[in-house]
């Protein structure tokens, strides 16, 4: 552990309370010069750190500070062993943890982090994912289960959903295949990956990659995305990206521990049934109808000359004729 997130870790176990310079030194074994450049670098991370003369520095009690701690204390004791690594900045949650998978790191494994430098969306897309605003994890899995690999996009983005309505009482709809909308505006992304064996056909292991806008970014979203992303929460909520974070892994982990009604719950959110929509083939857009969501999280779709289809998500995509 370095020396920002040992002096993170003071900081937020001591909330509201004032730390001179040099007692922060003292207490992490290093000089007053690196305890000033931890500081600034977890402000340029996104952390609010609040600084008074002849008083010290602080994380305020209302600030919404990322922390394994955090995190953990509102997981449900089903889930309490799952093992939990914050990270102020990354490249990429998920390109860390298929490393960590790769070198034979346990299922349950989850990386969160505060910022990421190259985050990552469908399709090759990237994911716009700034410092302080933003909430991104990613779990590493390892299905023994046909039925638990089909599921893991869709129990996610169920889960996501129900995360979003548990902690901040605001209704949350799925776009197919797994774009979560809230107040009309996209605000989680979920992105799956996964090796597989060629033995069995099972993946030797799945990331979970999970993208959640909790506040608006300062500045506003770049323009390409102005009129499409939305967010949780219009205002910092106190711990509000620990409750998010472990609503969600608490939901996810229940159904994929035991897969049931998950599919049912999805169809419930759906933003696209009855919808006019179109589906992007490579060859062009093609119009179509959205009739419902089957069993397996196939959208059924009708097309003018009345042919009826069942979409799978990792043929093609399905963009909304108009937003919910």
């Amino acid at each position: 552990m370095g020396t920002k997130e040992k002096l993170l870790a003071l900081l937020e176990e001591n909330r509201g309370t004032y730390f001179s310079g040099e007692a922060i030194a003292e207490a992490l074994g290093v000089s007053r010069t690196a305890v000033w450049k931890a500081v600034n670098g977890l402000r340029s991370d996104g952390y609010c750190i609040s600084a008074v003369q002849n008083k010290g520095y602080a994380l305020p009690e209302e600030a919404d500070v990322l922390t394994a701690l955090g995190v953990q204390e509102n997981l449900a004791p089903a889930w309490a062993g799952l093992r939990l690594q914050v990270a102020p900045t990354v490249t990429s949650t998920n390109a860390v943890v298929r490393q960590q998978a790769a070198a034979g790191a346990e299922e349950g494994y989850t990386l969160l982090a505060n910022c990421q430098t190259a985050g990552r969306g469908r399709l090759g897309r990237n994911f716009f994912s700034p410092a302080g605003t933003g909430l991104y994890l990613s779990l590493l899995l390892r299905p023994r289960t046909g039925e638990q690999v089909a599921g893991l996009t869709t129990m996610a983005a169920v889960a996501a959903c129900e995360a979003i309505e548990a902690v901040s009482g605001e209704a949350a709809g799925i776009k197919w295949v797994n774009d979560i909308f809230v107040r009309g505006r996209k605000a989680c992304g979920i992105l799956t990956e996964a090796s597989f064996s060629l033995e069995n056909g099972l993946p030797d292991y799945a990331v979970l990659g999970v993208g959640i806008n909790v506040y608006p970014p300062a500045g506003g979203f770049p323009p390409e995305l102005a009129e499409i992303a939305g967010f949780v929460f219009p205002e910092p909520q106190t711990g509000g990206k620990n409750r998010l974070a472990a609503a969600f892994l608490n939901r996810f982990m229940d159904s994929y521990a035991q897969p049931g009604d998950y599919a049912q719950r999805y169809r419930s959110r759906s933003l696209a049934i009855g919808k006019p929509v179109q589906v992007l083939f490579p060859s062009g857009p093609k119009p179509a109808v959205a009739l419902d969501v089957d069993e397996d999280c196939h959208l059924v779709v009708q097309y003018p000359d009345g042919t009826v289809q069942r979409l799978s998500s990792g043929e093609i995509s399905v963009r909304l004729a108009e937003r919910k």
